[in-house]
Formats: structure tokens, sequence, C-alpha cells
């Protein structure tokens, strides 16, 4: 076995894992605070990068204020996302609202092309595009930046579920009547939970559409993140980042042997594997909360 090449796969699916965690973070963010996990996360990621291509290759901003831009827009579209939409739903049963964000994710999936072009679009972050070279090891540049991003959001995340505000959402998903018996404004908690993961939108958006360019194939990124969440816990902060990095691993490894010997198309085989066998042995992920029911 050629070592190298096993450890520039590791190194590189690591880094490529941390980026999923940018995507599987609004997902869990969300979660955490409705309860409801969020199939239209894929679909915001696109949508936040198109935003960032808009601003800066159409109307001329530069990249960095692109960016903040898009964080802008992003976090009061989760807002209102949850203000026309989601409180509409208080009371309904939890498949329809994950209907419902399904029904979301397949409406900007069609938008985005459909308003701003169907065509691929390079978005330029100013990265310098050469690898790393660590003796005979080659690091992507884009990777290496994406895992660091990814690992200070998930930090970040963690130190925000410590604040106050973090708090009352944490209060929020454990238990709605509850908290609003206690004065916490449930649907603000949840809105504050939906922008936030507009937020992780961007960052998730900036960093794959750099990589793969941005179109509709963007949305596609919510198929690891759901198995980055499933592995973790859909609860769980500490998990999006252990997961990411084992579903980064696994998918790049495994494919990286095994595709040539088959021809290709081993990461997505991979990828369902881990949902499969998580849900079947762990249902609750790694590091998921087990909420035991009694009747």
């Amino acid at each position: 076995m050629d070592i190298q090449f096993l450890l520039e796969l590791m190194i590189n699916g690591a880094l490529t894992g941390l980026m999923y965690s940018l995507v599987a973070l609004g997902i869990v963010l969300i979660y955490k605070s409705s309860g409801v996990p969020n199939l239209a996360q894929g679909a915001m990621v696109m949508i936040a990068a198109y935003l960032i291509w808009m601003f800066a290759h159409l109307m001329g901003v530069p990249i960095v204020f692109a960016i903040l831009l898009a964080v802008v827009s992003m976090f009061l579209f989760g807002m209102v996302t949850e203000r026309l939409l989601l409180r509409k739903m208080v009371g309904q049963p939890t498949i329809m609202v994950v209907m419902l964000t399904l029904g979301l994710e397949s409406l900007l999936r069609g938008l985005g092309p459909g308003l701003l072009g169907a065509s691929p679009k390079s978005l330029d972050l100013g990265l310098d595009m050469m690898p790393i070279i660590i003796g005979d090891v080659f690091i992507n540049r884009e990777y290496l930046v994406g895992g660091i991003i990814g690992g200070l959001m998930v930090a970040g995340a963690l130190l925000f579920f410590r604040t106050r505000i973090g708090t009352k959402l944490r209060a929020v998903s454990d238990d709605h009547i509850s908290s609003w018996s206690v004065g916490i404004s449930v649907e603000r908690a949840v809105a504050i939970s939906w922008g936030l993961a507009g937020i992780s939108a961007v960052a998730a958006g900036a960093m794959w559409g750099s990589v793969q360019g941005v179109d509709w194939t963007l949305t596609a990124l919510l198929f690891p993140a759901v198995a980055v969440v499933i592995l973790g816990g859909l609860d769980s902060i500490y998990g999006v980042f252990v997961a990411g990095l084992i579903v980064g691993i696994l998918g790049s490894v495994i494919p990286g042997f095994v595709d040539p010997l088959v021809g290709g198309g081993t990461r997505d085989v991979v990828t369902s594997l881990i949902i499969l066998l998580t849900i079947i042995f762990r249902p609750h992920g790694i590091f998921g909360r087990e909420d035991i029911e009694r009747v």
C-alpha cells in the first residue's frame, strides 16, 4: 500500500469532511432549536453561492463585502422563511414540516438557476490555486481554508449555545410549551436559528462555490451533510465536527482505492452505507441525545 497516497487521501478527505460540516451545521442549528430537520439546507447553500457571485461579479462588489452582503441577505432570508412558512405550521405533525422544507428545497433549486442562469459560474475568492506540498503529499489549498473555516464555525456554534440566547434556543428545542410559559418567544428563537442556518449556508456556499463552481449541483451537498448529521447526532454540534471528519475520510480513502477497480462512483455508495448502518446500529448517532419515551 502506498502510505503517502493514503495519507494524502486522509488529509484531503478530512478537510472535505469539515467542509461538509458547514452544510450540516445549518441542519443541526435548526433542529437544536425547533426539533425539525431542514431538508432545504442544500438549496440554501446554492442560493448563498449565487448571491456571492451576483454581488461580486455582476455588481462589482469586492469579494469580502460580497460575502458580508450575502451573510446579511441569508440571515434575513432565514428569518423571513420562518415567519412566512414555518410559523404557519405550528401544531402540525413534524412530518408535514419536514415535507415543507423539502418543498422549499425544490423551489429554491429551480429559482436560483432560473433567475441567474443554469450554466456553471466561477466564484473567485482570491485563493492561491497551487496545492501545499509537504514531502510528497499534496494538500488542496481551498480544502484547507474550507476546513479551517468549518472548524471555526463549529467552535463558534458551541460558544453561541453557551450564551443566553443559545440557552433559550436549547430550551425551545426541549419543550415549546414550557418555553412559552416562562416567557421565551418560541417564534423568535426558531427564526434566529433559521437566520444562523443562513449564515452557515453562506460559508458553505462560498467555499464549495469556489471549489466546484456555482450551479444547481451545490444542492447535492445535502446528501453528505445528512450523513454527517445522522452519524454525529441530529442535535449535536460536537457530532458535526467528528462525523464530518469520519464521512470525509471514508468518502475519500475508500473511493481512492476502490474506484480504479470498479470504474468510479463509490463515494455515494460509501455515504449511503454510513447513513444506513448508523440508522440500524446507532439511530441517535455518536453524540445524539437518546430520548426515552414511556407509554
